[in-house]
């Protein structure tokens, strides 16, 4: 039990990056409801871009240039997404949801074409900075991971809360027939979230690397836990995708560590189940109700 408290901290860190990639599920499936599965390819093909451009695959930039490059590429590439799949947005969801599959694996299929199928190692520019405090070994990484999620979350309670734009976000995901009776869009609020989406998407599959080594596939496979906490939280709920991805982040950890590491699928698959069981529609889902 000593180790506890290093478990919980290592397991918040780790749950930042889940919600991030949560965010960006729900932000596309509260104006949409289409379930984007292509989310952590097309974040995968985002660090790939990213370590294409710094590694001198694509071109010789500093970090700073490369990610500004990458977010236009990014902010392009998650455009043509929603536009190949709108046509089938307002026909069904279902149908919309089998789409992304589609989309992400055409990502997942250039990423290999242009980068080969490789494992390859990215470090992001920071200092070599740790700190031991009891069982908490706090380094430069966690304390970049920390700010970086806190920041993005608060970039986007601002842009949602505080702008036209997320003000006309929040009226399509409570009711879109009204909102289009009302003159709003949905075409050009489904093409918000996907856009939003993607770029929380890169931000995460950056701050993912430096945990595990860069494959076409590692990033994708990392979203699963994004699933879960967006599961657990509630296809619905903002707020919900963080507080689902901090307590997927902390529990993975802790049954790693006390069970076994091995069934990490496994756990997850369960945590789906029970919280489907339990909590239909997230543990903060608002409950519903008519007035007679």
């Amino acid at each position: 039990m000593a180790d506890i408290l290093g478990l919980i901290w290592a397991g918040m860190v780790s749950g930042c990056l889940y919600a991030l990639g949560a965010l960006g599920i729900v932000l596309i499936y509260k104006s949409s409801n289409v379930v984007n599965f292509a989310h952590g390819n097309l974040a995968g093909l985002a660090a790939f871009l990213v370590f294409g451009f710094t590694a001198g695959i694509l071109g010789n930039m500093a970090w700073g240039a490369a990610l500004m490059v990458t977010l236009a590429i990014m902010f392009a590439v998650m455009a043509v997404s929603y536009f190949v799949i709108a046509p089938l947005v307002f026909k069904s969801d279902l149908t919309s949801t089998i789409a992304t599959l589609g989309i992400g694996l055409i990502a997942q299929g250039i990423t290999q074409l242009v980068f080969g199928s490789n494992v390859v190692s990215l470090d992001l520019p920071l200092p070599k900075w740790s700190a031991q405090i009891g069982s908490m070994r706090i380094s430069a990484y966690d304390v970049a991971v920390l700010f970086v999620t806190a920041a993005s979350v608060g970039l986007l309670y601002l842009l949602i809360e505080r702008t036209r734009v997320g003000i006309a976000f929040r009226a399509v995901s409570a009711n879109p027939f009204a909102s289009r009776v009302c003159g709003l869009s949905l075409r050009r609020i489904h093409l918000f979230s996907f856009v939003v989406a993607g770029l929380l998407g890169l931000v995460a599959a950056l701050l993912i690397v430096p945990t595990t080594f860069l494959s076409s596939t590692s990033v994708s496979s990392f979203m699963l836990q994004a699933f879960a906490a967006a599961v657990v939280g509630g296809f619905s709920s903002l707020p919900g995708a963080v507080v689902g991805g901090v307590f997927i982040g902390v529990l993975m950890n802790l049954l790693s560590f006390y069970v076994a590491a091995e069934f990490t699928n496994t756990y997850l698959l369960a945590v789906i189940l029970l919280t489907l069981n339990v909590f239909p529609k997230g543990v903060l889902a608002r409950r519903g109700g008519a007035r007679v």
